[in-house]
């Protein structure tokens, strides 16, 4: 696996070493083992783990360097793709958050089995962060893969980056529809469309854009809302 996820690594740009590369083995080992006990992927097969997990999460290191930056992965789920982004990127202050303890418990686990001791992980939904100061326009970058859409998604992410900093959407073939229903979120919440990048991955039907959100102003006081309202503007 260490050097198939290599060369895919390699048609990106990237470059894996070997102590990356065994980080990344023993990422998918437990995986696979705690995946037996409990929802974390329905992706199984070692290969389609490569790419489709790790390769598509580190994408984001093609067009941003995150190194030193504060970054936050809202709804990481099983650590995607805030894990492989600190695996590829060691500097980076990375921060994982998911609503449910037990994903939490894992990346815990997971981040001491592949050797990462600088990772933080907090049990909390977004929502609440958002409003909290420990977190609310705290970081530089927040990044978020497959939670919801652009338009609720704005609204869990935006209130925690900092004016000046950047929201990374890794969304999918439909972002340009997101982004119309999303414009008016984006504005409210203080964000501004900067670019986005159209990504593929060899070998595969993945096809994903990639939206990068500058935060240009800050965000007003009464977002984000509760879960029921969020999105609705």
């Amino acid at each position: 696996m260490k050097e198939f996820l290599k060369k895919y690594a390699d048609t990106i740009g990237i470059d894996i070493d070997d102590k990356k590369a065994e980080m990344f083995e023993k990422y998918k080992d437990i995986l696979i083992e705690k995946n037996k006990v409990m929802n974390l992927t329905a992706i199984t097969e070692e290969k389609d783990i490569v790419v489709k997990h790790f390769i598509d999460s580190i994408i984001p290191l093609c067009y941003r360097d995150l190194s030193g930056k504060d970054v936050i992965d809202i709804g990481t789920g099983a650590g995607f793709p805030g894990m492989p982004i600190k695996i590829v990127c060691e500097s980076v202050n990375m921060t994982l958050m998911d609503s449910l303890k037990k994903r939490i418990d894992f990346l815990n686990e997971a981040a001491e089995y592949i050797g990462i001791s600088d990772i933080k992980t907090f049990h909390l939904r977004a929502e609440d962060a958002g409003k909290d100061e420990m977190f609310r326009e705290k970081y530089d970058h927040c990044v978020s893969r497959a939670v919801a859409s652009l338009n609720i998604l704005s609204e869990y992410c935006l209130p925690l980056i900092k004016v000046g900093g950047e929201f990374i959407a890794l969304k999918g073939p439909d972002a340009e529809n997101e982004i119309k229903d999303a414009e008016k979120a984006i504005e409210i919440l203080g964000g501004e469309v900067e670019e986005i990048k159209y990504t593929d991955i060899a070998g595969t039907d993945i096809n994903h854009n990639i939206v990068f959100i500058r935060k240009v102003k800050e965000c007003p006081e009464k977002y984000p809302r509760r879960a029921n309202k969020i999105g609705k503007f």
